[in-house]
């Protein structure tokens, strides 16, 4: 199966995705091309070593969001790609596209949803004071950080941790459930009911 991932930032999401999924022939699992949002993102230099195509699609190129979105469509069905892959991705789309890939988009997000969405999920936790953070991975919606849930693993928050520290080890978690839900997509083993996600 190929799938089109698409980053932001530095990508450790994604070189787990190489190395795990990409790189592992027994997997199934091809990354057909890398897109990115901005230019600089180190997350391109990652998808380059592992030789895998990458594009670079900015919003102030583009007159609207939806010719942005449009764009992006253009490449996924150009590199024939089954699974939209967000991993570090800070854009949201518009409603036409999400509705075009309908539980075919699929995001991480490091806490435990509904808790929690939104740009600063980390912090967020540590404001709140909560006992239990973690990770999320769910298919997108229209909404922010709303779509149906796939998997959550959790993660003890310390009282000695600060943002930089809990959120490395969400990380450790994130790199163990994103790789296994997309091969769970792959073996066609998703079955989505309302907004409930049914792992078969």
């Amino acid at each position: 199966m190929k799938i089109a991932v698409l980053v932001s930032g530095s990508g450790t999401n994604l070189q787990t995705l190489i190395e795990q999924l990409h790189q592992d022939k027994t997997s199934g699992i091809e990354i057909a091309v890398v897109i990115s949002d901005r230019r600089k993102a180190y997350a391109l230099t990652r998808a380059k070593r592992a030789s895998i195509p990458t594009h670079v699609v900015k919003t102030q190129d583009f007159k609207n969001r939806v010719d942005f979105d449009a764009e992006i469509s253009n490449l996924i069905e150009h590199y024939a790609a089954e699974l939209v892959v967000l991993a570090g991705f800070m854009k949201l789309f518009q409603p036409p596209f999400v509705q075009r890939y309908e539980n075919r988009i699929i995001n991480v997000h490091p806490a435990l949803l509904p808790a929690f969405p939104g740009a600063h999920p980390v912090a967020d936790t540590l404001a709140y004071g909560v006992k239990i953070a973690g990770v999320t991975v769910h298919f997108v919606d229209e909404g922010v950080d709303s779509g149906p849930i796939i998997a959550q693993a959790a993660v003890r928050v310390l009282d000695t941790d600060d943002e930089e520290s809990l959120h490395n080890r969400i990380q450790v978690e994130e790199h163990k459930l994103y790789p296994e839900v997309i091969k769970w997509y792959a073996q066609g083993r998703l079955k989505v009911e309302g907004h409930k996600v049914i792992v078969q």
